[in-house]
């Protein structure tokens, strides 16, 4: 067993530093089943500016623990650090041998007590393991190390499992408005801000889908809590989940209102009304039809006084959770996914470059792969920054933050983005009952650059043979790469 205890520097007022902790403790497992673990979260009000919640959420910083112990266990073993990742991944949803003694429980439970019953991390891995030529890569790799003395390769493979929905309960709701007019046009109004993630295009897209009209006949105006009232945040990477649902109960209202009028107009029953390519086919299937555009069958309704505008609800079902006791069932779902990472480091000035990343990521059956995999690709990026070149400086005396401008502030650009980056979307559906069976985007890939950081502790620990453990933390700057690198030698 272990007893992990996490400390967040808070700043000098909470702000929104609990929630962080709450998240950062709820996915300290990752991907691994832990069966004696002992975890405590501490948020420190210090002399420094206030700190608030980045994507993510405090799980990134949760998970890296894990896996920093998992990568010098491995080292510690002399064992490739994939194989011992496997060996404690969370059992199969539907159980193995390996996880039925009654002292350690069944193999699918969480340190909060929630079953992980959606569990594909093992498939994917595999997935990933073949398409990255991983187990060809490693021994490149070693090879390569073994004749060169002032560069090093370093490759690592880490696993993602992160938890959707809003630990307080009552967040995850929304509510959508949408108007079908005359013309056959569609207007929606939800209750999730647009800040450049594809959310509205998601949502005109479900929209459009139960409508069974085009995607450019739907336009969505921006969030205003004068037509959708007491909105949650979009946070949590919910705003597909939660919107999405709400918006689809709006347009089916509609469109179960359009299919009886038209039913009762043409002498047949609702289900016998379809919707698609902008048309209305009515009529029995095999039995004569009448197929009309959708704009007319509209405005056929509008003169008929049939109503043409409806409000949509959604609440996430089947969520508890103890803020007292941190046990119950915080999340509706898990979203996996996994990534292959390789660099080179200059172990002379500490320098380092991302040769070749290979990402795969789970969104369920995905609303719009193109959305998707971009979000995965700036998650990767994103994280890779927060892991490598963006380290928060405090003024000692005064608390303030001293690296607060691009001057100071290394953020990643497109050059640091690898010559060769492989990104692909696991092919399944999501079991829980989410909008289209899909799944959120939005943080969990930010977990994805966890194999940039250990594929350099990797390159590091080259330099002693493998027999060191790196004494290498996030941010893994050039000047801390370089710290490790001498202290590798000299402990080697």
């Amino acid at each position: 067993g272990s007893e992990i205890t996490m400390v967040s520097r808070a700043g000098h007022s909470a702000d929104l530093s609990g929630p962080v902790m709450t998240r950062a403790l709820c996915h300290f497992d990752n991907a691994y089943w832990l069966p004696h673990v002992a975890m405590h979260g501490y948020s420190a009000k210090t002399n420094t500016q206030s700190n608030t919640a980045f994507r993510g959420f405090g799980g990134p910083q949760g998970a890296i623990a894990i896996e920093n112990i998992l990568d010098t266990i491995a080292r510690t073993l002399g064992r490739d650090p994939l194989d011992v990742r496997r060996a404690n991944y969370y059992g199969p949803s539907t159980g193995s041998e390996r996880h039925t003694t009654p002292d350690t429980g069944n193999g699918v439970t969480t340190p909060y007590g929630q079953q992980v019953e959606d569990n594909i991390i093992h498939e994917l891995s595999a997935q990933l393991e073949v398409t990255s030529d991983y187990r060809a890569r490693r021994a490149a790799v070693a090879q390569f190390n073994a004749t060169s003395l002032v560069l090093k390769r370093g490759i690592a493979f880490t696993p993602v499992k992160f938890g959707i929905s809003f630990n307080v309960a009552h967040f995850n709701q929304a509510g959508a408005l949408v108007h079908v007019y005359a013309d056959g046009s569609v207007l929606v109004n939800h209750g999730g801000t647009e800040m450049g993630q594809g959310l509205n295009t998601k949502v005109a897209q479900v929209v459009a889908h139960e409508l069974g009209v085009g995607f450019e006949s739907v336009r969505v105006t921006a969030t205003d809590t004068h037509k959708v009232v007491n909105t949650s945040a979009t946070a949590a990477s919910t705003g597909s989940d939660l919107n999405g649902k709400a918006a689809q109960d709006a347009a089916r209202q509609i469109r179960e209102r359009l299919a009886t009028f038209a039913a009762a107009r043409h002498g047949c029953k609702p289900a016998d009304v379809r919707f698609a390519n902008d048309q209305v086919v009515i009529g029995k299937k095999g039995g004569k039809k009448l197929e009309l555009p959708f704009r007319e069958l509209v405005s056929q309704a509008y003169l008929a006084s049939v109503q043409l505008w409806s409000d949509g609800f959604y609440a996430t079902p089947g969520l508890h959770w103890n803020r007292d006791t941190l046990q119950g069932k915080p999340f509706f779902y898990f979203a996996y996914g996994a990534a292959v990472s390789e660099v080179l480091v200059d172990t002379l000035t500490g320098e380092w470059k991302l040769l070749r990343a290979d990402l795969l990521h789970d969104v369920g059956r995905s609303l719009n792969p193109a959305v998707d995999i971009g979000q995965v690709e700036g998650a990767f990026i994103q994280g890779m920054g927060w892991l490598t070149t963006e380290e928060l400086v405090w003024h000692p005396q005064t608390g303030l933050l001293s690296t607060h401008a691009p001057s100071t502030y290394k953020i990643p650009t497109a050059n640091d983005c690898p010559p060769v980056f492989n990104v692909k979307l696991y092919d399944g559906d999501n079991p829980a009952d989410t909008i289209h069976r899909s799944k959120a985007v939005g943080e969990p890939p930010l977990l994805l650059p966890f194999s940039v950081f250990f594929a350099i502790r990797d390159a590091v620990s080259a330099v002693g043979g493998h027999r060191v453990d790196p004494p290498l933390a996030a941010p893994a700057t050039s000047e801390a790469i370089l710290r490790a690198i001498n202290a590798v030698r000299a402990g080697a």
